[in-house]
């Protein structure tokens, strides 16, 4: 597509859109999905034309709005109001209500809360706003723009130079700094470089990629392109798990629209510049979240992690320089150009510049996604966006970085979230998962369950994580039965050392860390269980071996 056609086709849709005096928006992320807000917009489809409103009033379903706790969440006239919790037979009502200055007070969303005025919105900008399906709403918004401005105006070298500029460091979890990486990329030597997206995403509690692939999955696919153009590649993949149909669905439309209006393939806005991308999918394993382990599923291999050195970004997919970033990573990329590096590097804080999406889920009334600067404190996330603990129960710990990641208490709750302040207190910022546990949970049970998670996903190559863990976890399981003494939890602790220090990929490097982290804050709640009396086991009952 040339540029005149692509300005040209952002402002018809521009003045289709304001030709509807109304517009209903209906939250089409999964999990809204999951309590039937396909039918919703079948309802609301139907209540319009019965009413004859159908050329006054657009009915359109789009990404997650990120207050997932009180889907299905319906959106009339730019927020101007929110419902909650809409069901079928309020689609009526609500479309009787459209232009009244009182809202329906019983389905009645606050967007004047925290959870809505404190976030601020860069990666999840277009999500609740336009309709994912439709490449033309994307373009509206200035879609593709970017792309055309690098070709054109960038060198490759100057793409790089903006993005190692604005700061922006990998939302995957490490933080690596993402121009050092591109850089690196961008002078290995290689007869075809490639370009990978992250899209795996297996942490427990942690839906916040998936939630941008459903939601704006051309903006991923434009940060691909410009990736490839800096770095010298002319193939992307993305690699997402099967586990999300609604994400592969709608990646797939968008490759196929880019691809028909010229975003992707030969010449890209008659250009030199060619870029394909294509989809790989995972069959669910977690190891396959590590980077060398994911080039080999790839490829068509079992999913197990090699050593590094060679890295990636040297020795990669069929043994090419290979640039692996996440979805957010990408999803950063489109603003950056669009704004400039000095805009992004203005938030957050000096080492952690930009915002970070976390799932927020467990003991909190507000679950869903927020997108927040770094550098905010975990107490405005949990008692002010999150809403605080229910049921009058008191906060005890947040759980981050999933599997990888530890047990943060309530004596941190003041600590900024960026990603040196979490590693200090032994926990990493991941993903971008955060579990809430309130004065009930059981540090222990949480330690098992990230323990045994950790153990059932180890590719088992490694002896320390296949063999480690596994005795971690009858550890655990041993301390829980009151059965442990003080030998076993100093064993337990070597154990954490041993499998850190000495196993193969980071997976398993950092399997430990929920247990170091409840041991090193909540230890009371395992000592508290050191050679506890027992009751005498039911008539036939098998007392455990461990």
């Amino acid at each position: 597509m040339e540029f005149e056609k692509l300005i040209q086709t952002a402002e018809k849709e521009q003045q289709r859109e304001a030709a509807f005096d109304h517009t209903v928006r209906v939250c089409a992320g999964s999990g809204c999905m999951s309590s039937n807000a396909e039918g919703l917009l079948s309802a609301f489809k139907e209540a319009v034309n019965e009413k004859g409103l159908g050329k006054q009033c657009q009915v359109k379903g789009v990404g997650c709005m990120g207050l997932c706790g009180a889907g299905p969440i319906v959106s009339v006239d730019n927020d101007r109001v929110l419902y909650q919790e809409v069901k079928l037979e309020d689609a009526p009502r609500i479309v009787d209500c459209l232009g009244a200055t009182e809202p329906l007070a019983d389905l009645y969303l606050d967007n004047t809360q925290p959870f809505f005025t404190k976030q601020v919105r860069i990666v999840r900008e277009h999500a609740g706003i336009i309709n994912p399906d439709r490449i033309e709403e994307y373009i509206a918004v200035g879609g593709y723009q970017a792309l055309h401005r690098v070709l054109v105006e960038f060198s490759p070298e100057a793409v790089i130079r903006e993005i190692t500029r604005s700061g922006l460091r990998g939302r995957g979890g490490a933080g690596f700094p993402t121009g050092l990486k591109w850089s690196t990329v961008s002078k290995a030597e290689g007869t075809q470089k490639y370009i990978i997206c992250n899209g795996d995403e297996g942490d427990p509690g942690a839906f916040m990629d998936r939630s941008v692939m459903e939601s704006d999955p051309h903006r991923v696919i434009e940060g691909m392109a410009i990736a490839g153009y800096a770095v010298g590649a002319s193939q992307g993949y993305i690699y997402v798990r099967a586990e999300y149909p609604l994400a592969v669905q709608r990646l797939k439309k968008a490759i196929k629209q880019a691809e028909r209006d010229g975003f992707l393939g030969k010449q890209i806005f008659d250009t030199d510049f060619s870029f394909e991308i294509d989809i790989r999918l995972g069959a669910g394993a977690f190891v396959c979240g590590e980077e060398t382990a994911l080039i080999a599923s790839i490829e068509g291999k079992r999913g197990n992690p090699r050593p590094r050195p060679p890295y990636p970004a040297q020795s990669g997919l069929w043994g090419q320089p290979t640039l692996i970033n996440n979805v957010e990573t990408f999803a950063n990329i489109v603003p950056i150009i669009e704004r400039g590096a000095e805009w992004y590097a203005s938030i957050g804080t000096e080492s952690s510049k930009g915002t970070k999406i976390f799932a927020l889920s467990g003991k909190i009334n507000n679950i869903g996604l927020i997108e927040v600067p770094m550098g905010m404190t975990l107490r405005e996330i949990v008692e002010e966006i999150g809403g605080g603990v229910p049921d009058g129960k008191a906060f005890k710990a947040v759980q981050t970085g999933g599997p990888s990641g530890g047990c943060i208490p309530a004596t941190h709750l003041d600590v900024t979230v960026d990603f040196e302040s979490l590693r200090e207190l032994g926990s990493i910022m991941g993903s971008g998962g955060m579990i809430i546990m309130d004065e009930t949970s059981s540090m222990l049970e949480v330690a098992h369950y990230f323990m045994e998670f950790c153990m059932t996903e180890s590719c088992g190559k490694c002896i320390p994580c296949r063999v480690g863990t596994a005795q971690m976890v009858g550890l655990l399981e041993k301390i829980m039965a009151g059965r442990a003494t003080d030998g076993d939890l100093a064993l337990l602790a070597e154990l954490c050392e041993m499998v850190s220090q000495t196993s193969l990929c980071g997976l398993g490097q950092s399997a430990p860390n929920p247990v170091v982290s409840t041991l090193r804050y909540f230890r009371e709640e395992y000592t508290a269980l050191l050679n506890a009396p027992q009751p005498a086991p039911a008539w036939g009952e098998r007392t455990p071996a461990r």
